[in-house]
């Protein structure tokens, strides 16, 4: 039996997680490939590339002196938690990966609180050892306040620590980057440190299901560790999260190596495999041996915390720019991502053609609608809104534990935002300028603030999040209601209409764009709805003047990104998603309709 280590990569957003992972294919026995150079080799998703986040675990494997290891990426966002939850069955260690600067940032919080309470083995890697403001040592105290914070035993907060600069593709036990020459002590470490896989070589098979994917040759493929026994192709007992056995036969199994998988005859105990043939394989789920079946203990993955509406396109432009417009489309796009996505629930709402899809967040619900959106589909969705619960007869709502950084000038305005939105500040302190600000408040309280929070701040300020449970409901948020532009009728707009409608606000559209009536083109500059007019054309007389025609300028249009666009909407505002655009527009187009609904 080949040795293997199974270990996790966890990381904030941008402290080097992905890069990191580069480094250890670039510089293990696995590869002697030229081709492979390049940045960000795993996120492989064209919107984690564009955003430069993690959002889908990916599984890559490395060969080290005869020790094959398994390195899995994970989500720094607790939007992805669900993808986070599942992985740490998958392994037995992981690497903490922590900015030489930053320290650890909430979001580590997230993911490692989930490998401790696994007991895994965690060593800490101090990265970005190269920048000029680098303070390990600072670091190293921060991570282990950390983890005696969260609860970690004895063992765990004896941590192994490595500093590493993983741009350049250097590691080493102590600070000095001079003295390091390539990443091999870390490989040294995760051999040393990490223990081999605790799993019974011997028995019958049991086989745990973390994660499907989708195939378009061999169909829905499981991914999960081969727990007990030897796993080959052939029949099997496949036993589902209620206990139900069907007998079922795998017809193609495959291990990763590099950044590919490997069709192999069989994988042994602790190996991390991907097979094909059970066709309605979900996670959670067992695949165990055929005569003496036995189940594994089902994941149980956090329950979403905010839902949307997602609908058909009703605006009078439906159906001109996507290519699957019908609810039937809708539909079956929402249940083919539901195999793949645990955290994601899909219900169907009281409306005509209209769903009611739940999520972990707001940002975890916009990459679906992008995805969607880029796959040619047209929809309209509402305002994001929390799920309210019930527990012990008692009316509660998710909250979050929210840490911003801010230019220290600017702090004074966010602390009295986070006042009105019902955040409890708990620290507070301010170096070299920058205010270090943390709080805990409602998640129903930030629906709509990031954007308010980057004008606030100049586009200084960051902000991150992370959910920490439901706590009793604090009764109705007052904040400042917003006053949308309307357009009065359809057409195209011009610049003399426009020129108008800018002294009561700040536009979202061009001059030549098609607009309707009841589509929101702009914001106004008082907390109250207004109609304009921008299809007005000049009216031309037969004088001609020296001052006529002298137009007036444009002031530039805001252009919203879909993030912005729903941080944006009213309660009675739905956003119309096409391929090609995105529009706000009211519920109720004509404006009789507005005031009898009003």
């Amino acid at each position: 039996m080949p040795a293997i280590r199974d270990i996790a990569i966890i990381a904030h957003v941008d402290h080097g997680k992905t890069t990191l992972a580069d480094s250890l294919l670039k510089q293990s026995d696995t590869f002697k490939d030229a081709a492979l150079q390049g940045e960000t080799i795993l996120d492989m998703n064209e919107l984690e590339r564009e955003r430069g986040i993690t959002i889908l675990a990916k599984n890559c494997a490395v060969m080290y002196n005869g020790v094959k290891i398994n390195i899995v990426d994970t989500p720094g966002h607790a939007d992805f938690g669900g993808e986070v939850e599942r992985i740490m069955n998958l392994v037995d260690g992981a690497l903490l990966l922590v900015d030489a600067k930053e320290g650890p940032m909430p979001q580590t919080r997230f993911v490692l609180k989930k490998a401790i309470e696994a007991g895994h083995r965690i060593i800490v890697v101090i990265n970005k050892i190269d920048k000029p403001d680098a303070r390990p040592d600072w670091v190293l105290d921060q991570t282990f306040d950390l983890f005696v914070a969260l609860g970690a035993s004895d063992a765990q907060t004896d941590f192994p620590v490595v500093y590493a600069s993983a741009k350049q593709g250097k590691a080493g036990l102590t600070t000095d980057l001079a003295s390091m020459t390539d990443i091999r002590p870390l490989f040294e470490t995760i051999v040393k440190e990490i223990s081999e896989p605790k799993v019974e070589a011997v028995g019958p098979l049991q086989v745990s299901v973390a994660n499907v994917s989708y195939d378009n040759y061999k169909g829905k493929m499981g991914l999960g560790r081969v727990v007990r026994g030897t796993f080959r192709p052939g029949p099997v007992m496949w036993i589902n999260r209620e206990g139900k056995q069907t007998p079922s036969k795998i017809t193609s199994l495959m291990t990763f190596m590099g950044m590919g998988k490997v069709e192999v005859s069989e994988a042994v105990a602790g190996d991390i495999v991907t097979f094909g043939g059970v066709a309605d394989i979900t996670i959670g789920e067992t695949i165990a041996d055929a005569l003496q079946p036995e189940a594994l203990v089902p994941i149980t993955i956090e329950e979403p915390t905010v839902k949307m509406t997602f609908g058909v396109n009703a605006s009078p432009f439906g159906g001109q720019e996507g290519q699957y417009t019908t609810s039937r489309n809708i539909s079956d796009r929402l249940t083919r991502e539901l195999q793949n996505d645990v955290a994601l629930r899909v219900e169907t709402a009281s409306g005509e053609g209209s769903f009611i899809v739940s999520g972990r967040g707001e940002l975890h619900l916009a990459i679906l609608i992008e995805k969607m959106r880029r796959d040619g589909f047209e929809l309209e969705v509402s305002r994001p809104q929390v799920i309210f619960k019930t527990i012990d007869g008692q009316k509660t709502e998710p909250f979050e534990e929210i840490s911003i950084e801010c230019p220290e000038g600017a702090s004074g305005g966010v602390i009295e935002k986070m006042g009105r939105r019902k955040g409890e500040m708990k620290d507070m302190r301010v170096e070299n300028g920058i205010a270090y600000l943390e709080f805990v408040g409602p998640t129903r309280g930030l629906i709509g603030y990031r954007n308010e929070f980057m004008m606030d701040t100049r586009g200084q300020g960051i902000i991150n999040t992370i959910f920490i449970g439901y706590q009793p409901w604090l009764g109705e948020i007052e904040t400042a209601p917003h006053g949308s532009l309307i357009a009065h009728e359809t057409g195209e707009s011009n610049t003399y209409g426009m020129q108008v409608a800018q002294e009561r606000g700040q536009l979202f559209i061009k001059p030549g764009m098609k607009v309707y009536e009841g589509m929101v083109i702009g914001q106004n500059a008082k907390p109250e709805d207004l109609t304009v007019n921008v299809c007005k054309e000049k009216k031309l007389s037969n004088m001609r003047s020296k001052g006529d025609g002298v137009a007036e300028g444009l002031d530039t249009p805001r252009s919203l990104s879909l993030e912005e666009c729903l941080e944006y909407l009213g309660e009675d505002e739905l956003l119309e998603v096409t391929p090609k655009t995105l529009r706000i527009r009211k519920q109720y187009l004509k404006e009789f309709e507005r005031k009898r609904h009003g």
